[in-house]
């Protein structure tokens, strides 16, 4: 038990001595990716403070028999990895709705929590291009599992 403690205090001082970078206030773009079909999202960061924001995405997707929106709100968390490098993991959730082509399968508006870690480089113009990955446990009969998103982001900051 004395280890588990000392390790937990070890890790705690780690994350605490970890420089952030300071980040923009405000980063608008789209974010591409996959998860069960083809989606974009209009993204939006706001800075809470130094290494801190919010993300609110709000997405369409299309897939094999259906078509559907999300909205997204995340937390993140963002440290430094090397000059313009950064890396942040973020919690959050949203909703949704899917209307599908087949007439014998209801319509259907279901909720999610979500994860988030990726990495992003922050040019000395002000664009913003980052890799990420969300992985999505959603609550509803289409969606009643854990879904992994994969997508590329790229912003404009001001």
């Amino acid at each position: 038990m004395k280890k588990l403690i000392l390790i937990a205090i070890a890790i705690f001082a780690g994350f605490t001595c970890i420089n952030a970078q300071q980040i923009v206030d405000n980063a608008i773009g789209l974010r591409l990716g996959d998860s069960d079909g083809f989606g974009a999202e209009i993204s939006y960061q706001r800075a809470l403070g130094d290494n801190n924001r919010l993300e609110a995405d709000l997405g369409w997707r299309s897939g094999s028999g259906y078509d559907g929106f999300k909205l997204t709100g995340l937390y993140q968390w963002v440290w430094q990895l090397d000059g313009n490098f950064n890396w942040y993991a973020g919690a959050g959730g949203g909703f949704g709705s899917f209307s599908f082509d087949n007439n014998n399968i209801d319509d259907e508006t279901f909720f999610f929590v979500a994860g988030d870690i990726g990495v992003e480089y922050n040019f000395d113009i002000p664009l913003l291009i980052s890799l990420d990955f969300r992985p999505e446990l959603g609550f509803g009969d289409f969606r009643d599992d854990v879904d992994f998103d994969i997508a590329l982001g790229i912003r404009y900051q001001f």
